[in-house]
């Protein structure tokens, strides 16, 4: 009943952070989007009255007209709209989650013993302790001197992330830390909402509120913390979805594929934020960008091809078995191996269903699945966290099974 409870809990969850999640990033990429497609007023009347630039839009049959102040309206409206409830309810719906199934059942999703030897508790400890350290490190940068100095920052801070990404994935298993970089990533988003760029607009509106005029320092750190924010955010969307993936976070040195594609995100994001501003530019934007980030999707796509002469000596070994007794044997690693948690009804603990309902509890379904074990067993994804304790000789004999055309 335990574990159902949590199926349905993570059901829920995910459906509230996911909806919470698109909320934010649409309203994130629409403001940024919106910024940066203003152009300068020339209306007098609009200037006089401090406002900067401006933009006419048509969507669903109505013209809308948008103005962006220098700093501030000389007085305050009567009704202003806020954008923050979106940020908060991705975050603790998310870290909900995290708890729920990385921290709350750590020793499957967290912890793996080939990689570190982690008492739940310690693992536990840790992955918290990443998020806070990496939120104080980056607002410790961005506090610094080299705030005034873009490209130094981001310097400092993809080396810090490399950093981060390497100990990730030699401290926990390759899910639990493509997740963690994730959770750090979306946390400063959250941080930096809930520090710097509500607490700045709320001292703007304080100070129309006093007749004082606006500091419009508080605007620029918020608008510097916003375009990081919408520079992490394919970064962020792609770990959350990594988890599906084995063939990523599975990898040999999946700490590099985690960066690769990261920053592939990254450049993706650099790329449509110049688009915005075209206008300033005849029209033009560089395809310099997005061309990187494609070389750099497709130089990692390359290096993690399966070779497919892998484990061509394991089949040496069972070359003299007839295709009967060597399916046999097959069958029995697998039913040890595989069927504690995909079978109709799963004796590992934890879980109530087949993952991806996936079936290997009959001779028909192992054969309809042998591509989706060759990936996970050759990324040894699979059996999660070896909670089974397959052995790397079984796992020979089932890849070179496989890679014979799974003869039976």
């Amino acid at each position: 009943m335990t574990a159902y409870v949590i199926e349905w809990l993570s059901l829920l969850g995910r459906w509230l952070h996911l909806v919470a999640g698109i909320a934010w990033i649409g309203s994130s990429f629409y403001f940024i989007w919106l910024n940066n497609h203003m152009t300068a007023s020339t209306d007098a009347a609009l200037t006089a009255r401090g406002v900067e630039s401006e933009l006419w839009s048509v969507h669903g049959g109505k013209f809308y007209g948008a103005q962006k102040y220098r700093v501030a309206p000389s007085q305050l409206p009567a009704t202003l709209h806020w954008f923050y409830v979106d940020a908060y309810t991705t975050f603790l719906s998310g870290f909900f989650l995290l708890c729920l199934n990385y921290y709350g059942q750590a020793e499957i999703y967290l912890i793996d013993p080939r990689i570190a030897m982690l008492s739940k508790p310690l693992a536990i400890a840790l992955a918290m302790g990443f998020i806070v350290g990496s939120w104080l490190v980056y607002d410790a940068v961005c506090c610094s001197p080299l705030r005034h100095n873009a490209k130094a920052a981001a310097s400092v801070l993809a080396a810090f992330f490399v950093v981060v990404a390497w100990g990730l994935c030699h401290l926990f298993s390759g899910r639990g830390a493509f997740i963690e970089f994730g959770a750090i990533l979306g946390s400063i988003m959250v941080a930096n909402v809930f520090f710097v760029i509500i607490p700045g607009q709320r001292k703007m509106v304080r100070a129309l509120q006093e007749s004082r005029e606006p500091d419009p320092e508080d605007g620029k750190r918020g608008t510097l913390r916003s375009t990081h924010n919408t520079y992490f955010t394919l970064p962020v969307l792609f770990t959350m979805t990594s988890n599906h993936y084995a063939i990523t976070y599975g990898a040999r040195y999946n700490w590099l594929v985690l960066i690769a594609i990261s920053m592939a995100g990254l450049l993706i994001r650099v790329y449509f934020v110049a688009r915005h501003k075209a206008h300033e530019r005849g029209g033009c934007t560089s395809p310099l960008a997005a061309a990187l980030a494609v070389l750099i999707l497709a130089a990692v796509a390359f290096a993690l091809a399966p070779a497919q002469s892998q484990f061509a000596a394991a089949s040496a070994s069972t070359a003299t078995t007839t295709a009967n007794t060597e399916f046999a044997r097959m069958q029995h690693i697998v039913a040890q191996r595989c069927t504690t948690c995909h079978a109709s009804t799963p004796t590992q603990p934890g879980f109530v269903a087949p993952p991806k309902d996936v079936l290997l509890d009959s001779p028909d379904q192992i054969l309809l699945h042998v591509a989706a074990m060759q990936q996970q067993l050759s990324t040894r994804a699979m059996p999660v966290a070896n909670l089974t304790a397959m052995t790397e000789e079984e796992r020979a004999e089932l890849l070179a099974w496989i890679q014979r055309g799974a003869p039976h």
